[in-house]
């Protein structure tokens, strides 16, 4: 004999009263929010438990959260928390099970541990703050400097955000007519999207500075630089020295409702945040704990307002520095002034009186001079004169000398040439035979018909030469 067969709306009844019997307290519950979403006041949520080793989920089940019970937990926990239910946090939910005949099983969610989240909260900011410390970069943008003139702003927040009026309009307005000059990087600043939002912010960011950094080089090496691309959400910014367009950003947010700032407390936001070359001030507009964001932070503010007070404080105090500057510099030039204005005062008064000592002085010391030079003179004169007397004394007898020597000398040369005279040799009985003037000295110089004339010592005699 078959078994009876139930129908399925029967089969469905018996398990809820099962469940209504067996289950029929509530329990509180911890869990990851794999789903949260609202339907006409109600909230439908998708819970989750992952492997701590592998992050693999075990266990799964579906929980609801009714308008009336919604409308009282959901306030009050974002208040306390500062967010708002989203997928990937954990939670501590009071639930009872129910199971519909038509609907299938499902938790009812009655309370929320808001105290647990935030628990969890704060522990995951406290692991994203030792994971930074290890990788050593916890404190990079507190080692940068704000620029004393601080006056080109990159602003990475929501186009249309009040907030972002607010700063640009106090910055405009400063009651000391200081100029800035703020350039907006729209980013989403609210919900799931404001980790992947902000890093492209900042990459674009990045990217202006790295064409101005490549503009310099190629000016410079007349060559072209390396391409710089902004990278995927996981970049480590490179710290380096170049003649930036912006002097600092600024990520601001505010107005409207503090939820939903899970996005400040990634670890790849922090990451770039921490590691970005330039200073960056964060106003997220929230006065509960700080934000990871707001840790790794250059200088953390409250709100946007709070920011453009900032950097109007900043540079006042630049020009106060200036101003102050300024009045050392005067007073320590009119310092100077006066002390060299008494010294050439008391230097004028005693001219008078140095005058006189050094006018004495000094015709002692010509007086002096002058009767040295001139007993020199005198002892030069006569040294002088003595050396000439002697001079002379030594002259004469030189040239007495020389006379006699030369007188000599001629005397022999005299001799000499009366011994070589032709008219001696012609007086003996030689002649001399010429020639057109010339001394015959070979017969082989004259030729047949040649004109000769032969001296004697008495007379002359003109032949022709025969053959």
């Amino acid at each position: 004999m078959p078994q009876e067969s139930l129908t399925l709306l029967e089969l469905n009844s018996l398990v809820r009263q099962v469940i209504e019997q067996s289950m029929a307290r509530e329990y509180w519950v911890e869990a990851e929010l794999a789903e949260c979403r609202e339907s006409r006041g109600h909230c439908y949520m998708e819970l989750v438990e992952k492997d701590e080793q592998s992050n693999t989920p075990v266990a799964r089940a579906s929980a609801k959260c009714w308008r009336t019970t919604w409308a009282m937990v959901q306030p009050y926990f974002e208040r306390t928390t500062g967010q708002r239910l989203h997928a990937g946090m954990k939670v501590r939910l009071k639930v009872y099970a129910q199971f519909h005949e038509a609907f299938g099983f499902s938790w009812i969610v009655t309370d929320i541990d808001a105290t647990f989240t935030l628990g969890d909260m704060a522990r995951r900011r406290q692991e994203i703050v030792r994971k930074l410390k290890e990788e050593g970069i916890f404190d990079l943008q507190r080692e940068l400097e704000l620029p004393l003139f601080c006056q080109h702003i990159a602003v990475i927040s929501a186009s249309n955000a009040a907030g972002y009026g607010d700063f640009v309009r106090q910055l405009e307005d400063n009651e000391y007519g200081f100029q800035f000059h703020a350039q907006l990087f729209p980013a989403v600043m609210q919900g799931e999207r404001v980790e992947q939002s902000i890093i492209a912010a900042l990459n674009r960011i990045y990217s202006v500075e790295c064409r101005t950094e490549n503009v310099e080089f190629a000016t410079a090496s007349e060559s072209t630089a390396p391409e710089s691309t902004a990278v995927a959400n996981s970049t480590l910014y490179t710290l380096h020295s170049t003649l930036s367009t912006f002097d600092c950003v600024v990520i601001i947010r505010g107005g409207g409702s503090t939820s939903d700032l899970s996005g400040f407390d990634t670890l790849a936001l922090a990451e770039n945040v921490a590691q970005f070359p330039l200073p960056i001030i964060t106003g997220i507009g929230h006065d509960r704990d700080e934000s990871v964001l707001d840790m790794v932070s250059h200088t953390r503010v409250k709100t946007p307002t709070a920011a453009a007070a900032f950097l109007i404080s900043h540079l006042k105090q630049t020009l106060e520095r200036i101003e102050n500057s300024e009045e050392r510099i005067l007073r320590h030039v009119q310092s100077t002034m006066e002390v060299e204005r008494l010294r050439l005062t008391r230097l004028s008064e005693r001219i008078p009186t140095l005058f006189s000592l050094v006018s004495t002085r000094q015709t002692a010391l010509l007086d002096s001079t002058v009767q040295r030079l001139s007993a020199a003179i005198a002892q030069r004169l006569e040294r002088e004169q003595t050396k000439c007397s002697m001079l002379n004394v030594q002259c004469s007898m030189a040239i007495n000398q020389r006379l006699l020597k030369e007188q000599h000398r001629l005397e022999l040369l005299e001799q000499r040439a009366t011994s070589l005279d032709p008219a001696l040799l012609l007086q003996r009985g030689y002649s001399i035979t010429l020639h057109n003037g010339h001394a015959v000295r070979s017969a082989a110089d004259l030729q047949p018909g040649d004109q000769i004339e032969t001296r004697l010592s008495e007379g002359t005699i003109h032949s022709t030469v025969i053959p």
